[in-house]
């Protein structure tokens, strides 16, 4: 059984709980559960990258809908 867990582990995270966790995180309602599965499965670089790619896309996506709402108002 313990090896199933090391296996597991060295696994990382599969992509889709890594992007949940990232936005869990990103609004602060991330689970005490999760968090650990996080720092025991995830791979640091894996949350950087994520995090940087998240941020980007955040800043562009309120940059758009800024603009997008700046043109209908006649500005």
């Amino acid at each position: 059984m313990n090896e199933e867990n090391e296996q597991k582990n060295n696994q990382g995270l599969p992509t889709l709980s890594l992007i949940g966790s990232l936005f869990a995180g990103a609004f602060g309602v991330q689970t005490k559960k999760n968090r650990d599965r996080d720092f025991k499965q995830g791979k640091f670089h894996h949350f950087i990258i994520g995090g940087i790619i998240f941020a980007i896309i955040f800043v562009l996506a309120v940059a758009g809908i800024v603009k997008l709402v700046m043109s209908s108002a006649g500005v």
